[in-house]
């Protein structure tokens, strides 16, 4: 079948000229792609440049069929019912004129007869069968909107659908449901995710880099797997040209140092005046020649080896990867560190979200709160955190804790980030503050930027280094969906470091392959 879009040596400049897309030539037919890649290397821009909204500053974007798309952040507008959001309230509307008796010629050309089918099927595959249309969009839950809108764009058909991280406010029911919706659909889909569980299900992943696109056949795992196997080849053939480089260079000085040596002898030869001039003349200009004959066999040598030592350079891509160690928290194995006794808790006029909840953690334990969206799972970390109090029970806290929720609100909007840094850690210096923010790739002018100009994973990245690398690193750390805004590359470090982190730790998180890589022993679940 021929492609829905291809993209032919398209390139693509930021407004201050930074290059974010080069030559790039790529094919999306019916089957499943991941999109990945690190933060900020134009997975959006590409999504953007495929609907038309930027114009590349080389190359071609073709798009063959109709094309449809889920955004990352949806906001349905004021008064909007369920309807507008899933794009059908006139195609409803039309059919209801006609149910009326009321519908003129052109409703009855334009009808589409099995829209309310579809869309039945649709809500009922997204875990949303019983949602009524006329209902205010802005009533449904973060998830509930992103599945809606999912469900209204399977009604509609189109030949590609380009998701842009759908499952990132879903918990995991919901999250299974999307991906098993995606397994049915016949057309081809865009799926920019790090998403591991999602990701796996793909037909093939494509990674943006700062070196071009990559395309991995397979699922997840397979990426994974054959990313390395390349990532260690091009470092292997990156080592072997550096060796051919100082091995030519080295030969080329021996040949030379023996030349001297020759023509040394020769010239103590000639001086002696034993050699017949003519003879004398005839061996000096073989000696020059040779000479230019060696010198250019020299820098050919030189030359061939530099050229495959930029090719090799060119395979690898250097970039700084995020990467660190926390400080001990000093927390001893059985220190009480957080305990709730038959907690209760409620928001004013709303019925009892949290009711007779009671658990323990000693020293280094690890615990996940899991659970539907909107059963209590944030308002039991506040709870754990002090920023919220019990309307019945206890809670006791027995170390320095530190509550990093998804907003990050401990960072302010207007300070930067050394700032930040040494009001959080009164002790600290600025130079101090800077070395840490370094440690988080917060280099030079980018720890003087302030807060309110940070992404979502930049700002946890502060939010992280801010807490943990003070004079006093917490011996609690809680934190709320702390993936949500991160790459696969920032996943896994600070997958690592949670790991080796000998503090205690109580987490909320729908992502399955982060709390198995950070070591959660026991479940909370509601």
């Amino acid at each position: 079948m021929p492609a829905f879009v291809t993209l032919d040596c398209l390139s693509f400049a930021a407004p201050d000229g930074r290059v974010l897309l080069d030559n790039l030539s790529l094919a999306f037919g019916p089957e499943r792609t991941g999109l990945v890649g690190r933060n900020g290397v134009g997975k959006t821009t590409l999504v953007r440049l495929i609907l038309g909204e930027l114009a590349p500053s080389a190359g071609f974007v073709r798009v063959c069929g109709r094309v449809g798309v889920l955004r990352q952040t949806l906001q349905p507008p004021p008064g909007a019912s369920v309807a507008d959001l899933l794009g059908v309230t006139h195609a409803l509307s039309r059919l209801r004129r006609i149910e009326a008796g009321e519908g003129t010629e052109d409703d009855l050309a334009d009808a589409d007869w099995t829209l309310e089918a579809r869309l039945a099927e649709a809500l009922a595959g997204v875990g949303l069968p019983d949602l009524d249309l006329d209902r205010p969009a802005a009533s449904l839950s973060g998830g509930q909107t992103t599945r809606a809108a999912l469900a209204g764009l399977i009604a509609a058909e189109p030949d590609l659908l380009i998701l842009d991280e759908p499952t990132n406010n879903l918990d995991v029911e919901a999250r299974i449901l999307v991906a098993e919706t995606l397994d049915r659909w016949k057309g081809g889909a865009i799926v920019v995710s790090h998403d591991r569980a999602l990701l796996r299900r793909m037909d093939r992943v494509i990674e943006l880099t700062s070196l071009g696109a990559e395309v991995y056949g397979g699922g997840y795992d397979l990426y994974v797997e054959r990313k390395a196997e390349a990532e260690a080849a091009a470092e292997r053939g990156l080592s072997d040209a550096r060796k051919a480089v100082a091995r030519v260079a080295r030969n080329v000085q021996v040949a030379a140092e023996r030349k001297a040596r020759r023509d040394g002898v020769g010239k103590r030869f000639g001086a002696s005046g034993s050699m017949p001039r003519i003879l004398a003349g005839g061996l000096k200009r073989r000696a020059e020649e040779g000479a230019g004959r060696g010198a250019l066999l020299a820098e050919r040598l030189k030359a061939g080896a530099a050229e495959d030592l930029a090719e090799a350079e060119a395979q690898v891509e250097r970039v700084r990867r995020l990467a660190f160690e926390l400080p001990p928290s000093g927390l001893a194995a059985g220190k009480p560190v957080l305990a709730f006794q038959d907690v209760a808790f409620a928001y004013a006029g709303a019925a009892p979200l949290v009711r007779g909840l009671s658990f323990r953690l000693a020293g280094p334990e690890r615990l996940a709160v899991i659970g539907p969206n909107g059963t209590g799972k944030t308002t039991i970390l506040r709870l754990a955190a002090g920023e919220l109090e019990p309307a019945a029970g206890h809670i006791a806290r027995g170390v320095r804790t530190v509550f990093l929720d998804q907003q990050t609100a401990l960072l302010r909007a207007e300070e930067t980030l050394v700032e930040a840094f040494l009001r959080l850690n009164p002790a600290a210096t600025p130079n101090a503050a800077r070395a840490a923010l370094a440690r988080f790739l917060f280099r030079n002018t980018a720890a003087d930027k302030p807060v309110a100009a940070l992404s979502g994973g930049e700002r946890l990245r502060a939010a992280l280094a801010c807490t943990l690398m003070g004079d006093r690193p917490p011996g609690l750390l809680i934190l709320d969906e702390p993936t949500n805004h991160l790459d696969l590359d920032s996943i896994g470090a600070v997958e690592a470091a949670l790991s080796g982190y000998d503090g205690a730790l109580l987490v909320v998180s729908h992502d399955p392959d982060f709390l198995a890589a950070i070591g959660i022993g026991r479940t909370v679940a509601l």
